[in-house]
């Protein structure tokens, strides 16, 4: 039944669709009821996922594709506690999710324990760990101003997720808050810029330009700032070979002659970038994997640009520059001299020969068969999202993005990610015919199989790669190395194809001979689809570890 009346829900509604938002994500529960209402009957589109955590994926890869905040609409309780998952990927990755949750009403709010179902002692204090800011809301007067904050919050370099709260009672009840469209011309949810201060951009031009060996690792920051166009100039500009982390996949073309690639778990990589007398660390802050597990250890100089203050200089000594990566490297390309091209071209294919042979002499070819397989049957412009399993493992360091955009859990590595991911990615834009790719092992899979009926009701073009290796396949190989024997990782799991053709949705299982072709008919078919490969697959040797250096 409709409501002639406009209520705090409506004005949740109202608020989000004059900040500019399309699409929402989210799963109803009772408190959060009246919101569902007025999103039903806005112009907004909603996709409702079969959980709140595969919700939150949604959210993400939306929010990474567009770059626009996306917003992510659960319940109280249980149905928020169960997006914080999703959430710490979103943070690790800076993909700029609004949550917006119900809360119970406000005669139980402080602790009061008046026993509302769902009810929490302090609901945001189980969010400010996670999100970048927290925006409780206790009157309907407060709503377009908290959502206008918390857009501003999330679109603010370092992107991130935002948590708004709201009580049943404010969204059930009538208000006579007029509708607020001011936000969409007042740029109330527009972010504050990031610009480099110009004597820190001074100072990283003239170490560049006395540099003899530069060097450049250009991490998510500059794919999320839409800087690549500003960094292909520089490199250009200071004839620098490039690498790119695993988020950074797509920031720099992998077909360029200056191009490093993405092998940063390789000791030859590590050195190259260690060797550099001016290395340029652009939006990444060099963690663990980015840094080889903290193997990687200047000989020269560092220039660290990065939006998070938090990760600036966190774990090498830089030339600091607290900047978003775009307006950055705008203002240093315009500080630098250019040079002639020299010898960079030829030392950045010498060490991709070198990795090369290493990964050769392992016998690991179906790996790279089965890799090869996707690249040639994914369409270039086709975004691809993956799961924590030994292909994406084998995807971060080799896999090329080309047009299309690659994006996995990395971030916070947890499992369950690519196919949830994978449909928000489509929702993003449901003209398009261009088809979604997602990729799990069969253990992650089984985190989101419910998703297999949002997929079918939505019609979305994903096909789901499973790598069916019958368990947690990385990490039977980490408990065999590290202990001798594996436990808990070897596991039952569904007949996939099965099950997917249950759902309605067509599925093939198939071999990794005939991988290529059977991924191709699939990608190009309407709607959802599953592929399954059984398949063992294996990692290539770490270099980390002093036993196994080159």
């Amino acid at each position: 039944m409709t409501t002639a009346v406009r209520n705090g829900g409506d004005l949740v509604a109202e608020s989000l669709s004059a900040l500019g938002a399309g699409t929402v994500f989210g799963l109803p529960g009772q408190h959060a009821l009246s919101v569902f209402d007025a999103v039903r009957r806005s112009p907004m589109s909603y996709v409702g996922l079969r959980m709140e955590n595969n919700a939150g994926f949604a959210a993400d890869a939306h929010a990474r594709l567009t770059g626009d905040p996306t917003p992510l609409l659960v319940s109280t309780g249980p149905g928020a506690l169960m997006s914080l998952a999703a959430l710490q990927e979103s943070a690790a990755a800076s993909a700029p999710v609004v949550g917006i949750s119900s809360q119970v009403p406000r005669a139980g709010l402080g602790g009061s324990r008046k026993g509302y179902l769902h009810e929490l002692r302090d609901q945001q204090a189980s969010f400010r760990d996670v999100v970048k800011s927290v925006h409780p809301v206790r009157s309907a007067s407060q709503i377009p101003s908290a959502l206008a904050e918390a857009w501003a919050s999330a679109l603010e370099a370092p992107r991130g997720p935002v948590w708004v709260e709201i009580p049943q009672d404010v969204l059930l009840s009538p208000t006579d808050v007029p509708p607020p469209a001011s936000l969409a011309v007042s740029g109330a949810g527009a972010p504050r810029p990031l610009p480099a201060r110009p004597e820190l951009i001074a100072a990283a031009a003239e170490l560049l330009d006395a540099s003899s060996r530069p060097a450049v690792l250009a991490g998510g920051g500059v794919v999320r700032a839409g800087a690549q166009p500003q960094l292909l100039a520089l490199a250009e500009q200071l004839d620098a070979p490039v690498a790119t982390t695993f988020g950074g996949k797509g920031a720099f073309p992998c077909g360029h002659e200056l191009s490093l690639g993405s092998w940063l778990e390789d000791q030859y990589t590590t050195d190259f970038l260690a060797d550099a007398d001016v290395l340029l660390v652009v939006g990444s802050g060099l963690g663990e994997l980015s840094s080889n597990y903290h193997t990687f250890a200047s000989r020269g100089r560092v220039i660290h640009i990065e939006a998070d203050l938090g990760k600036l200089e966190a774990n090498h000594p830089a030339l600091g520059v607290h900047a978003d990566a775009r307006q950055a490297l705008e203002a240093l390309g315009a500080a630098v001299s250019p040079r002639p091209r020299g010898e960079a071209a030829a030392r950045a294919s010498a060490l991709l020969q070198r990795v090369r042979a290493r990964i050769s002499e392992q016998g690991l070819e179906l790996e790279q068969d089965v890799l090869a397989s996707v690249r040639a049957a994914l369409p270039d412009s086709s975004p691809s999202f993956w799961d924590m399993t030994i292909l994406a493992y084998w995807a971060w360091s080799a896999f090329d993005p080309r047009s299309g955009a690659m994006h996995s859990a990395q971030g916070a590595g947890g499992l369950g990610y690519s196919f949830p991911a994978a449909l928000g990615a489509a929702a993003a834009h449901p003209e398009r015919t261009t088809p979604v790719l997602a990729v799990s092992g069969d253990g992650g899979a089984m985190y989101s199989l419910a998703e297999l009926a949002t997929a079918r009701q939505y019609g979305l073009p994903v096909t789901w790669l499973i790598v069916d290796d019958g368990g947690y396949g990385i990490l039977r190989e980490y408990m065999t190395d590290a202990f001798g024997e594996a436990v808990g990782t070897d596991l039952a799991r569904p007949d996939f194809v099965a099950l997917a053709e249950s759902f309605g949705v067509p599925a093939v299982r198939t071999s990794p001979e005939r991988l290529r072709a059977d991924l191709s008919e699939a990608l190009s078919a309407p709607g959802p689809s599953v592929v399954v490969l059984p398949a063992l697959l294996r990692m290539f040797a770490p270099t980390h570890l002093p036993a196994d250096r080159p």
